[in-house]
């Protein structure tokens, strides 16, 4: 079949991949360059999400262990293996064994394509591994492994793996309406499709409403924030922002150290950009745990993205980061996701193209 897939970004791009290997002729429209928005924007990390597990999202973390030993195998020169901490001091809201029984689900769920197992480290042997960290009330450390990746490289890989594959991709083309019968608009005038796939992240909702179509799915925009530091060691660290629940991590990241991320209720008209106040709860939050502390000046750079969550849930930090496909006729919608679970993300929307025709 002839498929048109609306989106540059990682899952566009993977959705894309797993089509042309399955023998359809693909093409690939993205309004910006590739990997230019959302998708080289995360927090740099291949993982399953084991703060998900507290939201009984089990598939979702299960899967995405698989996936994360696939990132880690396929693309050893662009990805990595990252020790993580998770320090346990006098005020952590979170008992200890809730997060062992976490991270025994982490490793369980891994199984044989596990990349190491957690174990628990004083809190002499926390220092050692991370010296600034504050010794004041630090009770220990439990140490975990996930994988961790330049996005922007990684997703120009998978944009590669497309080529090969066989598909057309035409960058800073812009979709400006489609079809349920298969038609996009271009600013050429109308092309046609067997199949229309709409997997254009946080805009895939906008693409509808602007094509008059009413979207099955509704997107919940939330702005995630990051700052670059100063580098200070090489192990990466999942912390309890003071006085929530909410974790955020401070991560060694080429050179550097990447603090995030936030998450804040987005539009799409909004500049999409760290603000002042993300800016100082993610330093309040990184000097609450290190010394010594960091300044707004000691700030390199800041970036931030927009995720694309399903809409269900009046706290941003627990929507739901699973992901679902709505048919509407010829087109089909792609909502939510994740970086990690791309892939197998992909392998769904080909299932469905399978499936509808035979």
């Amino acid at each position: 079949m002839q498929i048109a897939v609306v989106g540059g970004g990682i899952n566009g791009l993977s959705s894309a991949w797993q089509l042309a290997l399955a023998g359809h002729q693909v093409t690939l429209f993205e309004r910006d360059g590739l990997m230019q928005a959302t998708s080289s924007a995360s927090s740099k990390l291949l993982h399953g999400g084991l703060r998900y597990l507290e939201q009984a999202e089990f598939r979702l973390v299960y899967e995405a262990l698989q996936e994360r030993r696939w990132w880690l195998k396929k693309a050893p020169k662009l990805t990595r293996r990252l020790a993580i901490l998770y320090p346990f001091y006098s005020h952590t809201q979170r008992p200890r064994w809730q997060v062992k029984v976490g991270l025994w689900l982490y490793d369980k769920f891994a199984g044989r394509k596990g990349i190491g197992q957690h174990r628990w480290l004083t809190a002499e042997q926390s220092l050692r591994c991370s010296p600034q960290l504050k010794a004041d009330g630090l009770r220990g450390a439990y140490l975990f492994f996930d994988g961790q990746m330049d996005d922007h490289k990684l997703g120009l890989w998978m944009a590669e793996q497309c080529k090969k594959a066989g598909v057309a991709i035409q960058a800073h083309t812009e979709v400006q309406q489609v079809t349920t019968d298969g038609k996009v608009l271009l600013a050429a005038g109308w092309q046609q499709f067997d199949r229309v796939i709409n997997v254009a992240g946080p805009w895939s909702q906008h693409l509808l409403e602007q094509s008059n179509i009413e979207p099955k799915q509704k997107l919940d925009l939330v702005r995630g924030s990051h700052l670059l530091l100063p580098a200070m060691g090489r192990y990466g660290h999942m912390l309890e922002v003071p006085n929530e629940t909410r974790l955020i991590f401070v991560l060694p990241y080429q050179g550097n150290t990447l603090v995030g991320t936030t998450e804040v209720r987005q539009k799409l008209e909004q500049p999409i950009a760290c603000s002042e106040q993300e800016r100082d709860y993610l330093l309040n939050t990184y000097n609450h745990y290190f010394a010594p502390s960091k300044a707004p000046e000691d700030v390199l750079a800041d970036f931030a993205g927009v995720r694309p969550l399903l809409a269900g849930s009046d706290n941003a930090s627990r929507a739901s980061r699973e992901y679902q496909l709505n048919w509407q006729d010829q087109l089909l919608t792609v909502s939510g996701g994740k970086w990690t679970t791309a892939r197998a993300l992909a392998k769904q929307v080909l299932q469905q193209i399978q499936q509808i025709k035979s």
